[in-house]
């Protein structure tokens, strides 16, 4: 059985999209076994829910996050003697 393949003819680029959030992948989580919206252990694997209600109230802050980061970015190339 073949896999399902896009309509598309994949000639036109893909332009990378903004990050909403930084890459977790080289930090670990530092959440607590309990779960803080339902108070279940986490390992029960039930959690989807409660992962799209905790990544809702996150927005605000990864938004806020990914600006200061930008911002400092930007603040880092304007100090620099010889910028490219």
């Amino acid at each position: 059985m073949q896999a399902h393949q896009p309509q598309g003819s994949g000639a036109e680029p893909t332009t990378p999209t903004a990050r909403t959030r930084p890459p977790l992948a080289g930090s670990r989580m530092d959440m607590s076994s309990i779960c803080d919206i339902c108070g279940k252990a986490r390992s029960t694997r039930k959690h989807a829910k409660c992962s799209r209600i905790r990544q809702k109230m996150k927005d605000a802050y990864w938004q806020t996050h990914m600006a200061e980061q930008a911002a400092k970015k930007q603040a880092k190339q304007e100090r620099r003697r010889y910028a490219r």
